[in-house]
């Protein structure tokens, strides 16, 4: 018995030979770019590991990290639509939602504060109270205010005893050159370990021990109309793939890490990598709804927006929409 016609014995073979192949073709990576917040650093770690590792592309991602030229430009960016993600900050988030920018956080990296004060470990403040009549450098006003008047207000402190110094970003030199007593705003794992390395260590005075509710460092915010992209599912589930690999590994991850960034090899990053390994969220896309409620209401009462958000305006899990 014929199965098939004459005609379409040779055509039909070709026919299923050119689907196989095509089957065995991988289907074309997805271009997806994520705005960092600053140049790469180990606070990172767990992008530059799901790309080095290739977490991405098995999800079928081409995942660009781009360092901003202004560190304030990301999320905005990605409120125009010129990117997808971007690298940013919870207290941030809060800030922006109530001045209307349409984002959402979709991902956390950075699950604790890193912000701390820093002083001399060696110094005349031995305790937070000590910084009554003393100056204290910043780098970025508002929320940095808000979070040095709470901590002092713990301590029986008027934040009005306190001279304030805008030193731009040179957080640790204004310590150590005397310019100042104390810091806001420094990262508890890179300033802390610079001061260590050039003999002058500090001392840090955490705000979620003092009045300021815990919030997430490190965050990755979307446009919020891209909420239902399904890249985004699929780049959440490669970053928990590659935090999970970091944790177990990561002496590997380390080398994958300096792999792709050399001049990133030296002791401050080493330490600061060995220092931030505790802190990544181990589960990037879930969302803590009571977090980020209190954190709306702590901003709100301090005056710095106008009325609290509830969370789900906030933050969402994208594998959930």
């Amino acid at each position: 018995m014929t199965l098939f016609p004459a005609h379409l014995r040779t055509i039909v073979p070709a026919l299923i030979l050119a689907g196989l192949t095509a089957a065995a073709q991988p289907a074309r990576a997805e271009p997806l770019t994520v705005l960092l917040d600053w140049f790469v650093n180990p606070d990172h770690a767990p992008l530059v590991v799901a790309k080095e590792h290739g977490f991405f592309a098995e999800q079928g991602l081409e995942v660009s990290l781009i360092a901003p030229a202004d560190p304030n430009d990301p999320p905005k960016l990605v409120a125009a639509g010129q990117a997808e993600l971007a690298v940013s900050y919870q207290p941030n988030l809060h800030l922006q939602v109530d001045q209307g920018l349409p984002l959402v956080r979709v991902g956390t990296l950075v699950a604790t504060p890193l912000n701390s004060v820093v002083v001399l470990a060696d110094g005349p403040i031995q305790t937070l109270a000590d910084l009554q009549g003393r100056t204290v450098g910043y780098s970025v006003g508002g929320f940095e205010d808000a979070v040095l008047g709470t901590m002092l207000e713990s301590v029986g402190v008027e934040a009005d005893t306190i001279t304030l110094v805008n030193v731009n970003f040179s957080l640790s030199p204004s310590i150590l050159s005397g310019q100042v007593d104390a810091v806001v705003g420094a990262y508890r794992n890179f300033e802390l370990n610079q001061m260590d390395l050039v003999g002058r260590p500090g001392r840090a005075f955490y705000p979620e021990e003092h009045g300021v509710p815990l919030y997430d460092q490190l965050i990755l915010v979307a446009h919020r109309d891209s909420v239902g992209d399904p890249r985004l599912a699929r780049f959440m589930e490669a970053l928990e793939q590659a935090t999970q690999y970091l944790i177990n590994h990561p002496d590997e991850s380390w080398a994958l890490f300096i792999k792709a960034y050399p001049d990133l090899d030296d002791d401050l990053n080493h330490r600061a990598w060995a220092d931030t390994l505790p802190r990544f969220a181990l589960r990037p896309a879930a969302v803590d709804g009571p977090r980020y409620a209190r954190f709306s209401a702590f901003l709100a009462e301090r005056g710095l927006i106008e009325a609290p958000q509830p969370p789900e305006r906030l933050a969402v899990d994208v594998r959930v929409e």
